[in-house]
């Protein structure tokens, strides 16, 4: 697929393989899906003065994500987010909440936190991300309550077709592709092995399962060994803690079994800070993070405090480059240059509150990108609409990514690369 910018992406998006669906744009936007009320909702406008009212309605917009712990790119966009358009309570139109750190346990509270935000009668769109367990549920008991609410999720964990049928919009960074792109980046940088780290609850995800496959027979072909190692759970008993300190212990005992010239990758954001200090410290590699970000992992594993360069993207890449580099990373660690849960969150946001506005249409790919373009100018995306296992094109949920960049080295040009179909469809 030909490397493209947010701005022009949906014009491009005809190229997409076969396991993501090509995304046809023109004089006609793709159709928006027939469960989403809310689409066609004439948003919240001013009432007449004459008819005794003038003070408009004002329509608030929700937004649901982890804590600093577990999610905090995602956390900090929605931050940016109520920073632009204020409290809903002081004026402004945003309510943020957080769902519990351990939120396998304690899934009620995710749902009541997610439902709750539809008691507000101003309540115009929800947006939840991560979509963690839990969100389909609370989904189905706002379209209950409020059919009128625009209901979007991010990184959904949840089985994609169930997601799919309660949600007006579905994000996903796109596994698919990314299980070839990963390993080929890694054999780029130089790898001469793929050590893949999870757990069962990840490995039970659809669009994650099928990436593992995906690396492992991808690094097959491209000549890399492909290993895989279990972690702890940060939702189980040992918490993120015992997750991480776990991590930091096993690795120098998996860089001794494998070699120096070994790919890390871990599914989990909270495992990603000790791997990043180990990898530096024993002179592995790291190709990029499960939700790619310059912020996931690195500032912590560092020590860099980008205070100043907060939201200034560039700058906070360049920034965490320059003590990358210093500590020997140069070639072999990576990230995309925007944050991916960051930016989602913000674009979603701001995609919600376009849509009930009337100022964008939710089946319109080409409105949605303006919106990640609006946080990342300049930055190169591709994506296409999710075709699932069986060959299904689902027109409301997309899957997006970001080229490649290694520190000390640039871009790897990965947008550029044209995934071989055998591996869109494995399962």
């Amino acid at each position: 697929m030909k490397k493209v910018t947010s701005l022009v992406i949906a014009t491009l998006l005809v190229l997409g393989l076969a396991a993501c669906g090509n995304v046809s744009v023109g004089s006609q936007a793709p159709p928006a899906p027939a469960q989403s009320p809310a689409a066609t909702t004439d948003p919240a406008a001013p009432t007449d003065p004459a008819d005794g009212d003038a003070a408009p309605a004002v329509g608030h917009i929700g937004i649901v994500t982890g804590t600093i712990s577990q999610s905090e790119d995602e956390q900090r966009g929605a931050e940016a987010f109520l920073a632009e358009y204020g409290d809903a309570d002081s004026g402004g139109i945003v309510r943020h909440v957080n769902y519990p750190d351990n939120f396998m346990a304690e899934q009620e509270t995710t749902i009541s936190q997610i439902v709750g935000l539809a008691d507000d009668p101003d309540m115009k769109a929800i947006i939840v991300n991560q979509g963690i367990p839990g969100t389909v549920a609370a989904f189905k008991r706002i379209r209950e309550m409020r059919p009128d609410i625009l209901l979007i999720s991010g990184e959904s964990q949840e089985d994609p077709s169930m997601i799919e049928e309660v949600a007006d919009l579905v994000i996903n960074a796109d596994n698919i592709k990314r299980g070839y792109l990963i390993a080929a980046a890694a054999q780029k940088m130089g790898a001469k092995t793929f050590v893949h780290i999870s757990f069962p609850r990840h490995m039970s995800i659809e669009l994650l399962s099928r990436r593992r496959n995906i690396l492992e027979e991808a690094c097959k072909d491209l000549g890399l060994e492909f290993a895989f190692e279990t972690a702890p759970d940060p939702t189980s008993d040992v918490g993120v803690p015992g997750a991480q300190q776990f991590i930091l212990e096993q690795m120098p005992a998996w860089v001794e079994k494998y070699g120096a010239d070994t790919a890390f990758f871990c599914t989990n954001d909270a495992h990603t800070e000790p791997l990043l200090k180990q990898v530096a410290a024993l002179g592995a590699m790291f190709v990029e993070a499960d939700l790619p970000s310059p912020i996931m992992g690195y500032p912590g594993a560092f020590g860099i405090d980008l205070t100043n360069e907060a939201g200034d993207w560039p700058a906070i890449l360049k920034k965490v480059e320059e003590v990358v580099v210093e500590n020997g990373g140069t070639g072999r660690m990576g990230t995309w240059a925007y944050s991916y849960g960051y930016t989602s969150t913000a674009a979603l946001a701001e995609f919600g509150k376009r849509v009930t506005d009337g100022e964008a249409d939710i089946g319109s790919f080409e409105d949605l990108m303006a919106c990640y373009e609006k946080y990342t100018p300049g930055a190169s995306w591709n994506g296409s609409y999710y075709v699932d296992a069986e060959g299904v094109e689902k027109t409301n949920h997309v899957l997006l990514y970001q080229d490649t960049y290694v520190f000390g080295q640039g871009y790897l040009g990965m947008t550029d690369v044209e995934v071989p179909e055998k591996y869109l469809t494995i399962k």
